[in-house]
């Protein structure tokens, strides 16, 4: 069994004043850390910085309220665990790797260090935060309209750069004015809720849904060809399908429509997404309740 140390770093702002006049002479941590809101690079940052006096051979950051964990260099049998935490905001759980057992001289060492880590990683989270908010519907807790423009764009550079597959599947609600109009909004919102959900229970980790307007999501799905992006629509469409939403004293059952588009040479955002949305309507047209993949 390795050795491993269990910690809990709790800063106030005394103690973070308390140290920082120590610490800041010695070290050039602070200021470096200073330059980035962005979890991967502080850690790494922080883990170049603390090498010569705290020699590891690993880190592991782990943040469960944006889904991180960031890894890197060859992991040993000797760990230091710390869960960080400054005025009751948790900022995730660092851990550094080591060939050999850490002294309690590194300790001491590298938890008057992370002082300098803290009130960075708080920067980072509350940015983050904000991004999150701005990105995310309220109602149905997908990513929003504003997020797919964005992800829509860098997505298609990255399958263009690296020769992958990219693939697209607009997703409407049938009748959903219907329910609407026969159960009320709140049922309407309920039906939103709970269909994102359903789409979300269907996806791969890799794939990433948004809420682009009124009753339509997008699924957007990397390094997905034709053929995969049709069976994970239709996987999506049985589960809506299968599912019944219990209304007060009413059974409301909901079908959708899905249309898939494949990323091709000489692609626009604009064409991209026209097919799969044509697709979505060509659906509709037939019938309701199907998937149809672009030609």
């Amino acid at each position: 069994m390795g050795n491993k140390s269990a910690n809990l770093a709790i800063i106030s702002n005394n103690t973070f004043e308390a140290t920082k006049a120590i610490n800041l002479d010695n070290y050039d941590i602070s200021s470096a850390l200073q330059t980035t809101l962005e979890f991967n690079e502080l850690i790494a940052i922080f883990s170049s910085k603390i090498a010569n006096k705290i020699p590891h051979s690993a880190y592991v950051y782990i943040n469960p309220e944006f889904d991180l964990e960031i890894k890197s260099g060859v992991f040993t049998r000797h760990s230091c665990n710390y869960a960080l935490k400054v005025e009751q905001q948790q900022l995730g759980e660092l851990k550094l790797m080591s060939n050999h057992r850490f002294s309690d001289t590194d300790l001491q060492v590298l938890e008057t260090m992370l002082c300098c880590l803290i009130y960075p990683l708080k920067n980072a989270t509350l940015f983050h935060q904000a991004l999150k908010m701005a990105y995310t519907d309220p109602l149905t807790q997908t990513h929003n309209r504003a997020s797919f423009n964005d992800s829509i764009s860098r997505e298609m550079s990255l399958a263009v750069r690296n020769a992958k597959n990219l693939s697209v599947i607009f997703f409407d609600i049938d009748h959903f004015k219907t329910i609407n109009d026969t159960y009320g909004h709140d049922c309407g919102d309920t039906t939103l809720a709970l269909s994102a959900k359903w789409i979300k229970e269907s996806l791969r980790d890799s794939d990433i849904v948004f809420r682009y307007g009124g009753e339509e999501f997008v699924i957007l799905l990397s390094d997905t060809d034709a053929h995969g992006a049709e069976l994970l629509a239709e996987r999506i469409r049985a589960s809506i399908e299968h599912h019944t939403i219990a209304y007060g004293m009413e059974a409301v059952k909901i079908t959708a429509s899905l249309g898939v588009s494949t990323l091709r040479e000489n692609d626009t955002i604009e064409s991209f997404i026209k097919r799969a949305d044509d697709a979505m309507y060509t659906a509709k047209k037939r019938g309701r309740n199907q998937v149809v993949s672009s030609k």
